[in-house]
């Protein structure tokens, strides 16, 4: 039996939080670069923190060795936990989300940082957002596909799939938001550009958000809720 809550799952780096900007801002404290962000969401994922051509040789130079890239994570998590920010208008988005008695929300990321969990905790936290609100933040490792944990979520609150929504930035995310039977609302402003998520991983265009904001505008009129105040 189904309850008669919805779900909404959001994912962290790209779709809430400006995580280019942070990555960005580590590596030039190690003295690399990442390159713009038109050139970065074009990259395949291995290759996304290499750089690209100009950058390319510099940077794996500069990550060779367990502890330096070691100390780059330590680098990315104070940078998170003090100075990385959530998209504008995701606060407002947040607020709206959990206000409602009939919903369950929350993230799952798989966030790199040192102690994920806590470190995003601190990030919301700084941004104007108590995440002891969310229903539940979940940390994955790399390896890990979203799928099982997008079903488990849904059944640990018994919801129907027609009423779950998942929100990224990358093809996996649509694949694991549309294998398990919810609705996925993608955006292209993140880890991979519109042109990526349409023409390689076939994402519709009908269900991508070029910004912020029009992920809340489409995000609250799915569920009812109206305009973002």
């Amino acid at each position: 039996m189904y309850s008669n809550d919805r779900l909404v799952i959001l994912d962290a780096d790209g779709t809430t939080i400006d995580a280019f900007s942070a990555i960005e801002k580590t590596f030039a404290l190690h003295r690399m670069t990442l390159g713009p962000l038109e050139r970065f969401q074009k990259r395949r994922n291995m290759f996304k923190y290499l750089g690209g051509l100009k950058e390319f040789p510099t940077n794996l130079r500069r990550q060779l060795g367990a502890t330096r890239r070691s100390r780059l994570v330590d680098t990315l998590t104070e940078v998170y936990r003090e100075e990385a920010t959530l998209y504008p208008g995701i606060v407002p988005l947040l607020d709206r989300l959990a206000g409602q008695p009939d919903l369950r929300f929350g993230i799952v990321t798989r966030n790199i940082t040192r102690d994920p969990v806590a470190t995003l905790q601190c990030l919301f936290l700084r941004q104007g957002f108590d995440p002891e609100r969310f229903d539940f933040l979940i940390h994955l490792p790399l390896s890990e596909d979203k799928l099982l944990t997008y079903r488990a979520l849904r059944e640990r609150f018994a919801i129907n799939p027609a009423r779950a929504f998942a929100c990224g930035d990358e093809g996996k995310d649509y694949l694991a938001a549309i294998h398990s039977g919810m609705h996925p609302c993608m955006v292209c402003y993140g880890f991979e550009d519109w042109d990526r998520l349409v023409q390689r991983h076939d994402v519709p265009a009908e269900v991508i958000s070029r910004t912020p904001d029009e992920l809340s505008g489409r995000l609250l009129h799915a569920l009812g809720l109206g305009p973002a105040v």
